[in-house]
């Protein structure tokens, strides 16, 4: 059994909010507490938030996180 982990980013939109749902959804948990920063390249507010998840395989550096 191995914990995966995932940093969700969006910009601050319901997008982000869908994407940390879908994930939940999927049976992802939440790991701390959301983070919001401003992306001064692209002019707008980022939001992230870290997840993970227990499997039953082992991890691989070549594991596709989004699909587990």
């Amino acid at each position: 059994m191995s914990v995966i982990y995932r940093l969700l980013t969006e910009e601050d939109s319901s997008a982000f909010c869908h994407k940390v749902s879908a994930a939940l959804a999927a049976g992802w948990s939440l790991h701390g507490s959301p983070t919001y920063a401003y992306d001064p390249a692209r002019n707008v507010m980022m939001c992230g938030q870290a997840v993970t998840k227990e499997i039953e395989a082992d991890y691989t550096p070549d594991m596709k996180l989004g699909q587990q």
